[in-house]
């Protein structure tokens, strides 16, 4: 395998990308036992676990969100850290822990790179924040997406708004908001002294061979606090179910690192983060390409303060990522230099949110954002290759992307029965581009009976000739009601107009080279995509109703249903540019008006409770979403057919158990304009098991008990055992088929806390 960097990698990151020291030591700390868990530490003031926690699809009751004085729109959704703790066994990727949750869907992508999708709306118009912070993705292909960096062991909480968002959750987003938060800092409760305390942990997936493991710990007084998060995976490729065939191109490892310093005074909390992420390599079997290296660093200091007149949340943040792709052994390698292709992209910025309490009735909340993304994307020439030499190809040159935000929100509590919240905001983004290159500049390329045609000198000189500065002037609005006119029903109701401007890819990826173009795309297609400077800004009008019934104390039965509806003025979609062959086509970002609509339903409920048999518990979400471009008959890419999960739940002492069963109906509804296959439903059976001892917890799953084969919606196409059959010479007018999901899988974890 060629890594191939460029001259402009830093040292430091070429050193540590050969392999992190630290990894040795996670795997060390994973006791060679098959087993997961959280990496959490037990808090100074919690007790030893005695028994194991009810593991929910959903929060029973409406919660306060991390964001100061932000209620907790009632329909939306969360998990909190039993409920991520009960999941880690089964995947090592942060987005498997949303599939319970209502209106949330996954592009399958690497392994630990799931790309959610809300409402049918993925990718950039999910304003996903790590720890308050929205990392973008700095690869052509979307390899490094803000789930890549949530490792799953270190968080204590996922929230989903989707859909109606208020406008203090962020900007420049129209499909809704995922929040993913670290476990706060531990500090010595009172009279302790000196605290020490932390975890290991460590699991097994027979289907992959997966192994890994996570660690925490602390040291702290009542004021300091320093803890310590770190976990590594690695796991080959996974089976299918049936014939239990292998599917090319899944394998991956991956690590984190997480250094927390914090002080507490008074209402106020300081805390400075840095970590390190590293990914040697990660296949993507929906892909052209592979990651081969993934290291990135960031730093963000924050100050949370509480006061009488209300409360502060402010955070700076720079990550900078230094990431690479090229074909693993399954796409045929790196020989001869393959065609590798480099990215050096850094997020900063700062954030400051303030809520003020201005009466019994009234809070407003005010706040002030502020993101700049670079870029550089570089292909490095192959020495001997007659299409990718002599030069450098540039693909985005000193790219920038600026977004500034404001916002002002009130929320006002009229009587018991009546909640509302209203909202403005404001965001400008402005983005630029250097003069790009590419590999030749000459008109052909090759000699004699072997020359072509290389549009890419046309593009670049076409490209570098253009105006590239763009503005857009974003403006969102979000309005809610609540009314509980009883003890046992909640009705909410609300409308937004939500706004999303291009990403630098969509705008400026400028070759309508064959090889060029097949380069970028995120969407597990396999298809080439053309840049287009003159994209508007997306506007979202969204309105959705969300009807609970629940027992008065929302402890033992509840059920929500939610109606929505989506109009996108200049949705970004494509454009059919050319055929290609063998089902794929090269295609151009263009505007065009969408629409989508569809339900959510979840609910959970009580069946029985006694102290000798324990309690069992029922609960299920339920969703399907339909997309549509208003301009012609043609459906939007990937939305979720019908889907059902059930879980019978039981728990008695510190035993818990439960089984799921995961129904999809049939893929019809797919977009002729990619050539998107069609899948067949399915039904999947899942159990699981856990045991809590004092401070041991053992854990043991098996996923898709039945071994079935199926092939997943939003898994787009197979085409790493595409290309491991044909090569580069497949008969004409074969492509390849939807990506089989994994056959049965044995999970095993075992988590100590100290």
């Amino acid at each position: 395998m060629s890594l191939a960097f460029s001259h402009r990698r830093p040292t430091v990151a070429a050193i540590l990308a050969r392999r992190s020291s630290v990894a040795p030591i996670v795997l060390f700390l994973s006791l060679a036992l098959l087993p997961p868990g959280t990496a959490r530490a037990r808090t100074a003031a919690e007790p030893a676990p005695i028994q194991l926690p009810p593991i929910p699809i959903e929060s029973p009751l409406p919660e306060r969100s991390s964001i100061p004085g932000v209620s907790y729109p009632y329909g939306s959704s969360s998990l909190g850290r039993d409920a991520i703790a009960a999941r880690l066994p089964g995947s090592s990727d942060a987005g498997s822990l949303l599939r319970s949750l209502p209106g949330t869907s996954l592009y399958t992508n690497g392994g630990t790179a799931s790309i959610p999708a809300l409402h049918g709306l993925a990718g950039d118009r999910v304003n996903v924040l790590l720890g308050g912070v929205k990392i973008t993705p700095a690869c052509p292909n979307h390899m490094n997406p803000a789930l890549l960096y949530a490792a799953p062991a270190a968080l204590s909480k996922v929230e989903v708004m989707a859909g109606i968002t208020p406008v203090s959750r962020g900007g420049d987003s129209i499909g809704g908001t995922i929040l993913l938060e670290p476990a706060a800092p531990i500090f010595a409760k009172p009279g302790e002294g000196f605290h020490v305390g932390g975890s290991l942990s460590s699991f097994y997936r027979s289907n992959d061979h997966a192994i890994g493991g996570a660690t925490a710990a602390t040291a702290a007084t009542g004021s300091y606090s320093l803890g310590y998060d770190g976990s590594w995976t690695r796991a080959r490729n996974y089976h299918r179910g049936g014939d239990g065939a292998p599917v090319l191109s899944s394998l991956y490892e991956v690590e984190d690192h997480k250094l927390t310093a914090a002080a507490r005074s008074g209402g106020n909390l300081f805390s400075l983060e840095g970590g390190l992420h590293h990914s040697p390599y990660q296949g993507f079997p929906n892909a052209r390409m592979d990651m081969t290296q993934n290291l990135g660093f960031s730093l963000k200091p924050r100050w949370q303060g509480d006061f009488d007149w209300g409360s502060v949340d402010a955070l700076a943040f720079w990550q900078h990522v230094a990431h690479g792709m090229n074909f693993l052994n399954d796409k045929g390698g790196s020989a001869n230099g393959g065609m590798p292709m480099n990215t050096d992209a850094s997020d900063l910025g700062y954030s400051v949110k303030v809520a003020l309490p201005l009466s019994a009735r009234d809070t407003v909340r005010v706040g002030n954002e502020f993101h700049r993304f670079e870029l550089d994307d570089w292909w490095p020439a192959v020495p001997g290759s007659m299409m990718m030499s002599p030069d450098t190809f540039n693909s985005i040159n000193n790219g920038q992307r600026n977004h500034l935000g404001i916002f002002a929100e009130w929320e006002a509590r009229w009587t018991p029965e009546w909640t509302t919240l209203l909202g403005v905001r404001n965001d400008v983004v402005w983005m630029d581009t250097g003069r790009v290159q590419p590999y030749s500049t000459a008109a052909t390329l090759g000699m004699g009976m072997m020359a072509m045609a290389n549009p890419d000198a046309a593009d670049a000189r076409a490209f570098n000739a253009a105006d590239r500065a763009r503005t857009d002037v974003n403006f969102d609005v979000t309005a809610l009601a609540r009314f509980e006119p009883i003890a046992t029903t909640t009705v909410e109701a609300g409308y937004a107009r939500k706004s999303r401007s291009p990403n630098l890819y969509e705008r400026y990826s400028w070759s309508t080279g064959a090889m060029a173009s097949a380069m970028i795309g995120w969407f597990g297609d396999a298809n080439s995509y053309v840049g287009n400077l003159d994209l508007k800004p997306e506007v979202a009008h969204t309105g959705a109703v969300t009807f609970g019934l629940h027992d008065a104390r929302r402890e033992d039965w509840e059920i929500k249903a939610t109606p929505y509806v989506t109009y996108v003025e200049d949705f970004i979609d494509v454009d059919r540019v050319a055929d290609l062959g063998n089902t794929f086509v090269r295609l151009k970002f263009a505007n065009h008006d969408a629409l989508l609509y569809g339900f959510d339903l979840s609910g959970r409920v009580g069946l029985f409770e006694s102290a000798e048999v324990g309690r069992f518990e029922l609960s299920g979400v339920a969703g399907v979403v339909h997309g549509e471009r208003l301009d012609r008959s043609d459906n939007l890419y990937h939305m979720m057919p019908l889907h059902l999960e059930l879980s019978l739940e039981h728990r008695l002492g510190g035993w818990s158990s439960a089984i799921e069963l995961a129904l999809v109906d049939a893929k019809h509804e797919v977009q002729s304009l990619r050539n998107e296959p069609s899948t067949p439903g399915y039904g999947l059976v899942n159990l699981r098991a856990g045991y809590q001892w004092e401070h041991v917890r053992f854990d043991v799953g098996v996923d898709n008990l039945f071994n079935k084969l199926y092939y997943q919606p939003l898994g787009g196409v197979d085409f790493g055992g595409y290309r491991a059959r044909y090569g580069t010479a497949a008969p004409a007018n074969v492509g390849p088929g939807p990506l089989p999901g994994p056959g049965r899988s044995v999970n095993l974890g075992l988590k100590i806390q100290f």
